[in-house]
């Protein structure tokens, strides 16, 4: 079931989006969403935490906005804060 499940997150929120062109390619992609699941991507279970545990990021003083760092070919985004200029 666990292996069902983690096939399953990795078909609907990537593979299903993008054309896989051979084998290589494939690796490139895994490889690409192995890295957001375990850095940015949060988990219920987890407590919204990421497995590799990132730190949470306080809002800074002064003026700022938020910047969105584009993961996994652009079909999810990682959210950090900046200072305006």
């Amino acid at each position: 079931p666990i292996v069902e499940r983690v096939i399953g997150s990795i078909r609907r929120e990537y593979t299903d989006h993008v054309i896989v062109l051979n084998r290589a390619h494939l690796k490139r992609i895994l490889t690409e969403y192995f890295a957001y699941y375990h850095d940015d991507r949060t988990h219920l279970g987890l407590e919204k935490k990421t497995p590799n545990s990132r730190s949470e990021e306080p809002k800074p003083t002064g003026k700022c906005k938020i910047v969105a760092l584009p993961r996994v070919g652009g079909l999810h985004h990682r959210y950090v804060w900046k200072k305006a200029a």
